[in-house]
């Protein structure tokens, strides 16, 4: 039997969506149930492992935060997809400069892969972690939830419009075992639902995060519950573009999606314009989206950087600084990552947005 035919059901069609998420997170099958992704030996490499500075500049962000929410002595971290753990040891490697800060925290680490689980768990060894399927465990306290490349893994769906009728792409498996897409005439219902977000009226072509809504609308229950917020950092665009954003990487290369399937990663570009809109209708508040660039620099990350190369040989500094241009270089991760923060408390909050 072909590997592919495991990702697909007995009628060998699915919507994009449903194979994307078989393809990464299927059961002993999937992406992210098998390997870890990140890093040199995986297929991509996040700003945690780029450069240290990168968290230390969250956890500032952090601290700030919880000081402007009046020093709450029940104060929730939730980190959504830790990755392999390096931001939250980083992050709390800065809260135990901070004693009574540190003493306030919870920390807890949502994650769907039980390879990327086993592996925080080693990195943050000793440290008081917890770690969720959900968030019930979270009852009391002010909250803030952070995501970095947490919401481009989550399976997106990819419609077209034709004459006001709506057309989902779906995924075949052909009898030579290649997959081919087509699209499919589906209810007009979710054409309804499509048309009530303004940055999506005009497009022919229809990127919807449907499962990452679903989970946003979780996450945001508890926001409003507790009084919190939702910081995310993520690879996107403001406007949406008539085209697919689907891409997919293995060895740190463009790979074709549907050629190794199950070996390498798939994701999209977020629609920040379409996550604010989604807060706003949910009664959230929501900072002027920024770019990475802005955020860290806002944030203080040049005069971190300076601070700490006093103490550094020549090469160490040439490392420290090529990896920090990495970050914020409007060619590299600069502009292309973008920054929203949504949340629930009175006073406005508006270190690393103005």
């Amino acid at each position: 039997m072909n590997p592919v035919t495991k990702f697909f059901p007995k009628s060998n069609s699915l919507p994009i969506d449903k194979f994307v998420y078989n393809a990464l997170y299927k059961k002993n099958l999937g992406y992210y149930a098998k390997k870890n992704p990140i890093g040199k030996k995986g297929d991509f490499i996040t700003a945690p492992e780029i450069s240290f500075l990168f968290s230390e500049m969250i956890a500032v962000w952090v601290i700030s935060l919880w000081e402007h929410l009046g020093k709450p002595k029940d104060f929730n971290i939730v980190e959504l997809g830790p990755g392999t753990g390096k931001m939250c040891f980083n992050m709390i490697r800065v809260f135990k400069k901070f004693p009574s800060f540190l003493a306030s925290c919870n920390f807890f680490l949502y994650e769907k892969s039980p390879t990327l689980k086993k592996l925080q768990q080693i990195n943050l060894s000793g440290e008081r972690i917890n770690w969720i399927n959900n968030f019930d465990k979270i009852k009391s306290g002010k909250v803030i939830f952070l995501g970095n490349e947490f919401f481009d893994a989550i399976p997106i769906k990819q419609f077209k419009i034709i004459k006001n009728k709506i057309y989902e792409k779906y995924v075949k498996l052909g009898n030579d075992y290649k997959i081919k897409s087509f699209y499919k005439k589906i209810n007009s219902n979710e054409l309804k639902v499509i048309k009530k977000y303004n940055c999506l009226k005009k497009n022919k072509f229809i990127e919807y995060p449907k499962e990452g809504l679903r989970e946003l609308k979780i996450i945001i229950r508890k926001i409003k519950q507790l009084d919190g917020g939702l910081v995310l950092f993520d690879y996107g665009f403001l406007n949406p573009k008539n085209n697919s954003s689907l891409q997919s990487l293995k060895d740190h290369k463009k790979n074709n999606m549907f050629t190794n399937v199950g070996n390498a990663d798939i994701t999209s570009l977020v629609n920040f314009s379409l996550l604010k809109e989604y807060f706003e209708n949910n009664n959230l508040k929501v900072n002027d989206i920024v770019t990475q660039e802005f955020f860290l620099k806002r944030v203080g990350i040049l005069k971190r950087a300076e601070i700490i190369s006093k103490k550094m040989n020549f090469r160490e500094k040439s490392n420290l600084y090529l990896r920090l241009q990495r970050l914020l270089n409007p060619k590299q991760m600069g502009q292309l990552f973008k920054v929203i923060f949504a949340f629930k408390f009175k006073k406005n909050f508006l270190l690393g947005f103005n």
